[in-house]
């Protein structure tokens, strides 16, 4: 089961992860929740799973805003042996400020320097702008070595802007950015946990809303051609085979959204794709896409596009288990037209803060903006002031993983890749924030770990 993960996870594919998450890391060697904070003073030797926890903060940092200040953030980048840089983390932006405090984040040892001590870390400032050109503020470096200091004491680096250095005779800096903090943990793997029990619970959240287009017509979303699956069923499929094989009784809960459903046509945006209300589990993934197959026979497309009740749905079942032994993992795919973005990001505020992850995959030529936001890498999901505990949520656009061939497995196999890799994670940040520690492994004999609650 791992073997067969790991192997589609480890190989090279040319798309590049999303900025702010550790990048070429398979679920075997992603580390999470900490076996014991090391005492002030000891020196910081790294294991292949140790995690650095830092805070920054910066100071009097240059205004690059015309109607305000700035939205500073900071880029990661490690350096390689052939002089290149590689990014490693980048922070959340802080809004309209030039004394920004950034949230404490962690990140693998190795991801930063690579075993290397002192292997120069580049750290780039920037002002985040919503149209993705973002302005560079300065720069300054240091290493693992350098930051490990910081255990004792602060450490002040300057921001320093390379072209205006060389433009300004007068030219200081163009601010300062403080570490605040930095420790080293000794982690636990995410298959620390599924050696120890922990079970993935998949549920699936289709979008059946008149934006996709008319099943019956070549040109829909939903098209069932007798020669290929649809974007839809691609998206499940590559998804579902590769997580279904951490759930234990391979049992799906599978629904639909934005539909008129017969005989009444009535509206309904959370519907069991098998057509039984009180048990809305399919068998495997085959089962799943069976039952979406039948539902495009039988329901309307309509609308409106609705995500709120099903990641409330599964949050409710993940709400009820918080012990670590169940971990749930929702994955909609849609053609990336929301009508209830006020209450979707309330609902991920809220299943922040429970073990559960939400996969986003978009179909078609939408340009997908509102997913963005709710995937929350720039700016942090927020809601009436609320912001989320941890980031769950993960956006990819299908049409970024359609290989020009028309090789379907491996479109199939970049998608998994992609979309997969951010769950680990996901999980460890719910169990490290829990004070989780993963269960031995139990003996080869031993009875299987209870059903989980279903959503």
């Amino acid at each position: 089961m791992v073997s067969r993960l790991c192997l589609l996870l480890t190989v090279p594919l040319p798309s590049p992860p999303p900025l702010g998450h550790t990048e070429g890391f398979p679920w075997t060697s992603v580390p999470g929740s900490g076996r014991g904070d090391r005492r002030p003073g000891q020196p910081c030797r790294a294991t292949p799973h140790d995690i650095a926890t830092m805070q920054l903060c910066a100071n009097k940092l240059d205004k690059k805003d015309f109607f305000g200040k700035s939205d500073p953030f900071l880029v990661f980048y490690r350096s390689n042996e052939d002089g290149t840089f590689t990014i490693c983390h980048k922070t959340e932006v802080v809004k309209n400020t030039l004394n920004p405090v950034w949230q404490p984040f962690s990140i693998p040892v190795r991801a930063l320097c690579n075993g290397d001590y002192d292997r120069t870390v580049k750290i780039d400032v920037y002002d985040w702008d919503r149209d993705g050109s973002h302005d560079f503020i300065g720069e300054f470096t240091t290493s693992y070595r350098e930051l490990s200091k910081a255990q004792n004491q602060f450490t002040v680096y300057e921001v320093l802007n390379p072209r205006k250095k060389c433009k300004k005779k007068k030219y200081v800096n163009s601010g300062t950015v403080t570490l605040l903090s930095f420790s080293v943990d000794s982690e636990f793997t995410f298959v620390d946990y599924i050696k120890g029990g922990t079970q993935l619970n998949f549920t699936v959240a289709i979008d059946f809303t008149a934006s996709n287009g008319n099943p019956l017509q070549p040109t829909s979303l939903h098209y069932m051609s007798p020669y290929q699956l649809s974007a839809y069923a691609m998206a499940l499929k590559a998804v579902g085979e590769i997580i279904q094989d951490y759930d234990s009784d391979k049992l799906f809960p599978a629904y639909g959204f934005g539909a008129k459903l017969p005989p009444e046509g009535r509206i309904s945006h959370q519907f069991p794709l098998n057509n039984n209300d009180e048990d809305p589990n399919c068998a495997g993934i085959e089962g799943v896409l069976e039952s979406y197959f039948q539902s495009l026979r039988t329901v309307q497309l309509y609308g409106p596009t609705y995500f709120a009740p099903v990641i409330n749905q599964v949050a409710r079942a993940a709400a009820k288990i918080s012990d670590g032994s169940q971990y749930y993992v929702l994955l909609i795919i849609t053609d990336g037209v929301i009508s209830d973005m006020t209450q979707t990001k309330e609902a991920i505020v809220s299943a922040s803060s429970l073990p559960m992850s939400i996969i986003i995959v978009g179909v078609g030529p939408a340009m997908f903006e509102a997913m963005e936001e709710l995937d929350g890498d720039d700016v942090r999901v927020s809601s009436r002031g609320r912001y989320a505990e941890r980031d769950i949520v993960q956006f990819v656009p299908f049409r970024d993983y359609v290989d020009r061939s028309g090789n379907q497995v491996l479109s199939m196999a970049r998608l998994a890749k992609d979309v997969l890799a951010e769950i680990p994670e996901q999980l460890l940040s719910y169990m490290r924030t829990r004070d989780i520690q993963p269960r031995p492994p139990p003996p080869a004999n031993s009875s299987p770990t209870p059903a989980p609650e279903q959503p």
